[in-house]
């Protein structure tokens, strides 16, 4: 569990910087176009195309953006047809990773995800060597400066959330895949802002890294959410916040 909030703590950090907007735009702009071809156009019926939409809006994409990545996705607008791809592999001291990738070109992302993992002291694995380690759930951080914690308990337990944890500066919500817009509707109606809402993948343990292991494994994990074609990637290290901190 620690070792997803620390790296979301990371990445929350990274989104902010204005240099990698345009990378994020990209990659939000795929998984709009592939939510849209798998489950269609229409949000209300499409919980991941809509879960991507609000995505979009928090990273403030343009509205026209996002209507032109449905369209793609649909098939009103010629697109590129990108396919969905997961790897899985090992880091520095047998942390597992996984990689969510969407690509037009799997030879091209395979090799470019390969080279980074050898690059960084990792191994690319074969699939479901790392897969069984981590468990699809629906995630929500808050910041204990803008939220009461007893409401959010009331409000979570309410909404079906399974488990509620307390960090050093936040408060992290877990609860099934399937209750993310249960949860997202209580937490808007009851006035919770989150930090970040979303179906992610959870560790079910962690393996706690220091000193030029926990380098190397940021930098590894770093190295493979900056490539064009993943989107997201999962690890079960954990770290000191003296680390994160010095990032």
């Amino acid at each position: 569990m620690s070792g997803h909030s620390k790296w979301a703590n990371i990445k929350r950090r990274k989104g902010t910087q204005d240099a990698v907007r345009g990378k994020i735009f990209t990659k939000l702009n795929r998984e709009i176009m592939v939510s849209a071809k798998i489950g269609g156009g229409d949000a209300d019926a499409n919980p991941r195309l809509r879960q991507a939409i609000v995505k979009a809006r928090a990273a403030n994409m343009p509205m026209q953006n996002i209507e032109r990545a449905i369209k793609k996705g649909t098939g009103n607008l010629e697109g590129v047809n990108y396919e969905e791809v997961i790897y899985e592999g090992y880091g520095p001291a047998g942390v597992a990773i996984l990689v969510e990738a969407l690509t037009d070109n799997r030879n091209r992302t395979v090799s470019d995800v390969r080279h980074i993992f050898s690059r960084y002291n990792g191994n690319l694995g074969e699939a479901g060597c790392v897969s069984w380690m981590f468990q699809m759930k629906s995630y929500f951080a808050f910041s204990k400066e803008a939220v009461n914690g007893d409401t959010l308990v009331e409000v979570a337990l309410e909404a079906g959330a399974e488990d509620i944890t307390e960090e050093s500066d936040e408060y992290e919500v877990i609860g099934p895949p399937e209750n993310l817009e249960e949860l997202r509707s209580a937490f808007d109606g009851a006035g919770l802002q989150y930090l970040e809402g979303e179906v992610t993948m959870i560790p079910q343990n962690t393996i706690n890294l220091e000193g030029h292991q926990a380098q190397q494994a940021l930098k590894l994990v770093t190295a493979l959410e900056d490539s064009d074609d993943v989107q997201r990637v999962f690890a079960n290290f954990d770290i000191s916040e003296d680390i994160v901190e010095g990032l």
